[in-house]
């Protein structure tokens, strides 16, 4: 079949307001930070930018407010070359997160959903047309569940459907079992199983395929990550360049999106992994969400 697109995102679309600070307040303490900066961001919104700069034909099925925040999303995505005819407007204003960054490069971050909670089942049936056309569709858990739900009652035969249960949630079976990866980082993994079985990310994810998802990939931060696929009964680990990291916004979107788009293109879970964790490697050392993501060249695409 021909495709149109080759990954369609499904997810959120917010606007970043990202504070640098010495640490963190505690309890009851105010802190200095720096001056503060907007960013265009989200976890639907920056997969489908970065897919997009890696060369991917990609499309955004989200919803902004009619505020300047989603004028600040729509223009992101359209610079980088992404469809935008899915995106809705209105509803409620646009989805903001509150983003706190360390000198180490870690991150806190708050959100207020705003549209991206009225993202709803309803949107994802009228978008069939749109779904049918695309090779891969990815999405996370920044809008309803039983908009995630939907999607994977709406996919077509032969479209692969790739999840980042983040944040986390209790994922219904019929999720679970068209995940083809299942994508999530060490804490969201804990969540999901309730309780790690044992200290090695092998088992971990042994355990994870037991719930139904037909492959996994735990991203493990500069460890790289490891994938393990139910019907070879297979776990590797891919290793990670050795990075100076700035800024992790982001990050973990880049690598899921570059993951989707080269497992469209028929890579192998393990090659495909291997690629993303270079992607998402360069994207740590750059500050920001949607202005850290690479472009192939820039990580050697073959």
């Amino acid at each position: 079949m021909q495709y149109d697109y080759d990954l369609l995102v499904v997810g959120s679309a917010n606007a970043d307001l990202v504070i640098g600070v010495e640490r963190r307040p505690a309890a009851g303490e105010t802190v200095l930070g720096s001056d503060l900066a907007v960013h265009p961001g989200g976890k639907g919104a920056n997969q489908a930018v970065a897919a997009a700069r890696l060369g991917a034909r990609t499309a955004l099925l989200a919803r902004v407010g009619d505020d300047a925040h989603g004028r600040l999303l729509l223009a992101s995505q359209d610079a980088a070359g992404v469809d935008t005819d899915g995106v809705l407007v209105g509803g409620a204003p646009t989805g903001v997160a509150l983003i706190t960054v360390d000198p180490s490069g870690d991150n806190s971050i708050v959100v207020s959903p705003g549209a991206n909670a009225r993202l709803t089942p309803e949107d994802v049936r009228a978008a069939g047309d749109l779904i049918s056309r695309s090779r891969v569709v990815s999405a996370q858990l920044e809008i309803p569940l039983e908009t995630v739900t939907e999607v994977v009652r709406t996919l077509p035969a032969g479209t692969r459907f790739v999840l980042n249960p983040s944040p986390p949630a209790p994922l219904p079976a019929e999720v679970l079992a068209a995940c083809d990866p299942l994508v999530l980082n060490e804490h969201e993994a804990a969540f999901i199983l309730g309780d790690t079985p044992g200290d090695a990310p092998e088992d971990w994810s042994r355990a994870l395929l037991r719930l139904g998802p037909r492959s996994v990939v735990i991203t493990l931060g500069a460890q790289g990550a490891l994938v393990a696929e139910g019907r070879t009964d297979t776990v590797v680990r891919v290793p990670s360049p050795r990075v100076d990291a700035v800024d992790t916004t982001g990050a973990g979107d880049a690598f899921t999106a570059a993951l989707a788009w080269r497992l469209g293109l028929g890579d192998e879970l393990p090659a495909a992994a291997a690629f993303a964790v270079r992607v998402g490697a360069v994207a740590v050392t750059r500050r920001g969400a949607q202005d850290s993501f690479p472009t192939a060249e820039e990580v050697g695409a073959p």
